[in-house]
């Protein structure tokens, strides 16, 4: 048997019980993430270990892309819980996409836990180079 004795932890859990205990669909627990922007993409990076990969949502409506997942318990009945410190139920995450992001064009991939989702640049949106035109010679106004 594992034992284990950690009084913030024990604090933690106590207080995750009396003000709303695991994430539910209705009052979700946010997800830890990365962004960055890589080149001409835009690139989001969350943390979701233990969670199925059927078990996770993408929507984009409008300008808003929402993540949810969720980490469900597991479903022997047989087995006498001795330390449970993973958290379980629902997550969810929102974020607002700028206008220079092609929401269309998401490219979501799931490996060992992570969730990538890599969002190109609109090209009216990259940077560009202006070349200046201009007339080497003078002209003198008379008045």
């Amino acid at each position: 048997m594992l034992m284990r004795t950690d009084p913030f932890r024990e604090l933690d859990r106590f207080a995750q019980q009396v003000f709303g205990g695991p994430g539910t669909w209705s009052r979700p627990t946010a997800m830890p993430m990365d962004a960055y922007r890589s080149g001409d993409e835009f690139v989001v990076v969350f943390d979701l270990p233990g969670v199925d990969p059927d078990a996770v949502e993408l929507v984009v409506e409008r300008n808003v892309l929402t993540v949810k997942a969720e980490r469900r318990p597991t479903t022997d009945e047989q087995v006498e819980m001795q330390v449970s410190e993973r958290p379980l139920g629902a997550f969810s995450r929102q974020l607002f996409l700028g206008e220079t992001l092609d929401s269309g064009r998401i490219d979501a991939s799931y490996e060992a836990g992570v969730l990538t989702l890599r969002i190109p640049v609109l090209e009216a949106a990259k940077p560009r180079r202006i070349s200046i035109n201009g007339n080497t010679e003078r002209k003198q106004i008379d008045a």
